[in-house]
């Protein structure tokens, strides 16, 4: 199972990142412009459209108004009224040619203001009626010249209409025939054009069934368009009251309910129109829909491509990456001899190449070692074969004190005791880790036999606070110290004998001070800051293999007597014969068994542990080892 951690889950996921991004980004900005500019030039494109529309729709109204104008030719027969033939045969023509001039037209109406007559002229058939009034709806204009709505045609009031034409949406054009200059009214003239005149101009201009057109008067009322059920009648959409009628450009666009709305307003003498086209964006933008669901498609296929390349090319990447963590594993579990194969010739088969290296390196050093451990287990199983074991020397040396007690010799037996007491303490090699308590009691049992070697010419306290008896610490911790003392500097006169103590303390929360402060000779300025510099330098880290340390600790007790070099900071044996002081100048303090101490000390308690030298007035040396309690970097404690 793929963790979400790994090289190989951030890879992918990167990388698909880095396609899809990009090209969603893409698709969108180019699915945005193209639509944006779609609408950009569909509305140029059909503005000019309606515009060249509205100058064919205002041609037709100049059209007409000028054959309507035509009936003053016969304005002298108007005047003076007529009643022959030749009269009405000119009468006949002048309408027939009004009817005829302009097409579709369906039928001319005049009616005679001072001969109360009527002519109407429908499709070339010419009929006549005396004796009557002008039709109501003929009259109702205030201008000479006016233009009614689209509305259903009527017979203007004759009766006896033959043949009876079905009635038909037109709209008309009116006519108050006046003698000019005076006010006087002649008569009225009526125009009647069937629609077929304004939708011959106007699908040209839309796609029926797609798009929409509207031709609207300036009182908002329908002409034409693709409903025929409302013609005359106001147009009441929301695009119309609240957009377009507030618009104030003659001309123009705008979107309205998933719609592109491109107007024109076409101003005549007698009308003021506008023509309107309607465009749903589900139509305007079907090519950029189809590129887009094709982009899509293309977008699914190449994603399904991209995410196998990118699973590939990541499992490719990574699995040389995951079998060297494997050949790790194996080894961190304690197989070294793993068989690591190079799977590439990259980065990664390289660094597998060093590490089989590095692997073959470290078991040949091992068997080395190996070998050289066996070989010195073998002389020193030989050698302590010839020796005493330390266990029945300890035995032997209770039986001593035993016979010491029975001949009455109780220092001999107290010296005994404090020996054996050291000797149990550094053979008990479990204890790593021992309390401060028990590293005192060791310490006492070492100063007691120092007490008889010095033949008490020194003297010997400790101030412990309670709080601190339980810190725990690496074993044999203060007798290195104690040992500096009476190998260097160590002197006694029976004025000033030697005075040695210790202190312990707590600084509250963070650890504990322990300090070791003697009259001895003091230390060179110049030896004492290169080994504060040395014990500096020392890092916890540093150290020697657990089993090294197990070694060290327990001061090699394993090996036999005479089989080993007396090391400098573990010379009870040497306590049993007194040497003159050395002086300090000459070598100084014991920095490799201090530096042993302190870093023994890292190791246990964390890189917060110190140790101190310092030179104290107005002789002595004072060592002063701190403590961390409940370091976090204890490893070997919670062992």
């Amino acid at each position: 199972m793929m963790r979400w951690n790994s090289i190989r889950a951030k890879l992918i996921v990167f990388l698909l990142l880095a396609t899809v991004i990009p090209i969603a980004a893409t698709m969108f900005i180019t699915y945005t412009y193209t639509t944006e500019s779609l609408k950009s030039r569909v509305a140029t494109e059909n503005a000019n459209l309606l515009y060249q529309g509205g100058r064919n729709l205002a041609n037709l109204l100049d059209d007409l108004n000028r054959s309507s104008s035509t009936i003053y030719s016969i304005m002298n027969l108007l005047q003076g009224g007529y009643d022959d033939s030749q009269s009405n045969s000119r009468v006949y023509a002048v309408l027939l040619s009004i009817a005829t001039s302009v097409p579709d037209v369906f039928q001319v109406y005049l009616h005679e203001e001072g001969a109360r007559r009527a002519t109407l002229v429908t499709l070339n058939t010419p009929q006549r009626q005396y004796n009557t009034d002008l039709y109501e709806e003929a009259g109702g204009g205030t201008r000479s010249v006016w233009v009614q709505p689209t509305h259903m045609s009527t017979y203007y009031g004759f009766t006896n209409v033959q043949p009876r034409y079905p009635s038909r949406p037109v709209f008309t054009l009116h006519r108050r025939i006046e003698n000019v200059p005076s006010p006087e009214v002649v008569g009225h003239l009526a125009v009647d054009v069937s629609m077929e005149a304004l939708g011959d101009i106007a699908d040209q201009l839309y796609v029926r069934g797609r798009e929409k057109i509207y031709l609207v008067d300036e009182q908002g009322r329908l002409i034409y368009g693709d409903e025929p059920e409302r013609f005359g009648q106001p147009l009441e959409a929301g695009w119309y009251t609240e957009t377009l009628a507030a618009a104030e450009a003659p001309s123009g666009h705008f979107e309205r309910d998933d719609s592109v709305f491109i107007y024109e307003t076409i101003q005549d003498r007698n009308v003021s129109w506008t023509l309107v086209k309607q465009i749903p964006l589900s139509y305007l933008m079907r090519e950029a829909s189809q590129a887009a669901r094709i982009n899509l498609l293309l977008l699914a296929f190449s994603l399904l491509v991209i995410v196998a390349a990118t699973i590939i090319i990541s499992i490719r990447i990574t699995a040389p990456i995951k079998r060297l963590a494997r050949y790790m594993n194996q080894i961190q579990s304690g197989n070294l001899d793993v068989d690591i194969r190079p799977s590439s010739n990259d980065e990664i088969g390289s660094l597998t190449v060093r590490f089989r290296s590095m692997m073959d390196t470290i078991n040949n050093l091992i068997l080395r070692e190996y070998k050289l451990e066996l070989a010195g287990k073998t002389n020193q199983l030989r050698a302590m074969q010839a020796q005493i074991n330390p266990h029945f020397l300890n035995n032997t040396l209770q039986i001593i004190g035993t016979l010491a007690l029975e001949l009455k010799v109780p220092q001999v037996y107290a010296l005994l005791a404090s020996l054996a007491k050291m000797m149990r303490y550094s053979m008990h090699n479990e204890d790593r880790v021992v309390t401060l308590r028990e590293e005192m009691d060791h310490v006492q049992a070492y100063i007691d036999l120092q007490l008889e070697r010095f033949e008490g010419r020194f003297q010997y306290s400790y101030d412990v606070e309670d709080s601190v008896w339980d810190v725990t610490m690496p074993k044999m911790i203060l007798q290195p110290i104690l040992e500096n003392y009476f190998k260097h500097g160590y002197q006694s006169t029976p004025e000033q004998p030697g005075i040695l103590r210790i202190t312990g303390r707590t600084d509250g929360t963070a650890g504990v001070y322990v300090t070791v402060e003697n009259n001895g000779l003091p230390v060179p300025e110049e030896q004492l800051r290169a080994l504060q510099e040395r014990l500096d330098a020392v890092v916890g880290n540093d150290w020697l293999p657990e089993e090294d340390v197990s070694i060290r600790l327990r001061g090699l007790d394993d090996q036999p007597p005479g089989s080993r070099a007396e090391p400098e900071a573990d010379s009870e044996l040497r306590a049993a014969r007194p040497t003159p002081a050395r002086s300090p100048g000459a070598e100084g303090l014991s920095s490799i068994g201090l530096a042993n101490v302190l870093q023994r000390l890292k190791l246990f308690k964390g890189e917060d542990a110190s140790l101190a030298v310092e030179n104290v007035l107005p002789q002595g040396v004072r060592i002063t080892v701190y403590i961390p309690v409940g370091s976090s970097g204890s490893r070997r404690e919670a062992e």
